[in-house]
């Protein structure tokens, strides 16, 4: 549901009328948008934002791990339209159970680094990503540090080392 906060903002109600269900709900936060999206549907959204509402700026994706509720993870991406000076903020709820959504790298290239930052530190997956690899963590980590229930101590690393 829509707050109504934002019943009268142009930018929603084209959103609305284009994607109708896909827009899951929205509210007004800080004088900032915020939108939850489907997930299946934020390619399209984000193409028809850059397209038609010239947001051609992703400054960021990030997520959130609300363990142990369900959905697990939200992907938030923090969108900017720098001739309109308008940010807006879209929210995807995922399953803790395989989290996987498509990659905006098609619509936004300078998303790869951010979308590789959440696949390496949530273990969320970006279907469609140009480059899937690890950013932070060594190859051989095992696990998501970010995720909420990563041991605080983290696993045993072997740096190859043997102690005396």
């Amino acid at each position: 549901m829509i707050s109504e906060l934002l019943q009268d903002d142009p930018l929603v109600a084209a959103l609305v009328e284009r994607f109708g269900t896909a827009i899951a709900s929205g509210t007004l936060e800080h004088e900032q948008t915020i939108l939850y999206i489907t997930p299946t549907s934020i390619v399209a959204v984000c193409t028809f934002l850059r397209d038609e509402h010239e947001f051609n700026r992703a400054s960021s994706v990030t997520a959130l791990d609300w363990y142990p509720q369900e959905p697990r993870f939200e992907v938030v991406y923090l969108l900017h339209s720098i001739k309109s000076n308008i940010r807006l903020r879209l929210k995807c709820r995922l399953s803790g159970e395989n989290p996987t959504i498509d990659s905006v790298t098609s619509v936004w290239p300078g998303a790869n680094w951010y979308e590789r930052e959440v696949l390496d530190l949530f273990g969320i997956t970006f279907t469609n990503h140009p480059d899937p690899r690890r950013i932070m963590m060594p190859d051989d980590w095992e696990g998501h540090p970010l995720r909420k229930d990563f041991p605080i101590h983290g696993h045993k690393y072997d740096y190859g080392e043997t102690n005396q």
